[in-house]
C-alpha cells in the first residue's frame, strides 16, 4: 500500500501555524483540532518546522510558564523528515518508528499534499493484513 492511499482514506488537510504563533495559541489550536501536531509555515504550503504536544510539554517543563507568550519557532523542529505519496506504507513505519516520528509530512515535489501519524501507517497496515488474511482464508476453504 502506498501513502496516497492513507491519503485518500483520511484527506489531505494540513493544519499550519505560522512562525510568529505563540506557544499558547498552538495549544489552542491543537485541542481545538484534536490534534497531536501542527506545522510550522509562513504561507500554508512551505514547511519551515513541525512541533508537537511533546515538543511542548518537554519544553514547558525546562522553561516554565513564560514559554506559552514565546513564538513556536523556539520549540519546533526545524529539520522535518517528509514522505511522498508513491512510498510504501511499509518504509514509511520503518523509518517513523526507527527515528521516533509520530507525524510526516507528505510533499509531492514542492507542495505539501498530506500528513500522515504513526496511528495512520499502523491503521493501514492492520487493514491490509486483515483483508490478506481474508483471501488466504478464501483460498484455503476453495472459494476462488
Amino acid at each position: 500500500m502506498r501513502i496516497a492511499e492513507i491519503l485518500r482514506n483520511k484527506g489531505t488537510t494540513v493544519t499550519t501555524v505560522p512562525p510568529d504563533t505563540t506557544v499558547r495559541a498552538l495549544l489552542a489550536v491543537l485541542a481545538e483540532r484534536n490534534i497531536g501536531a501542527v506545522l510550522v509555515s509562513p504561507d500554508g504550503a512551505t514547511i519551515s518546522g513541525i512541533v508537537s504536544e511533546r515538543d511542548v510539554v518537554r519544553h514547558l517543563h525546562r522553561r516554565g510558564a513564560e514559554l506559552l507568550d514565546r513564538p513556536v519557532t523556539e520549540i519546533m523542529t526545524e529539520r522535518v523528515r517528509t514522505c511522498a505519496p508513491d512510498d510504501h506504507v511499509s518504509s514509511l513505519h520503518g523509518l517513523m518508528t526507527e527515528h521516533r516520528i509520530r507525524h510526516m509530512p507528505v510533499v509531492d515535489g514542492d507542495r505539501l499534499v498530506g500528513i500522515v501519524s504513526i496511528g495512520d501507517v499502523v491503521k493501514s497496515e492492520i487493514t491490509e493484513l486483515a483483508t490478506e488474511r481474508g483471501h488466504l482464508v478464501d483460498y484455503l476453504q476453495g472459494r476462488y
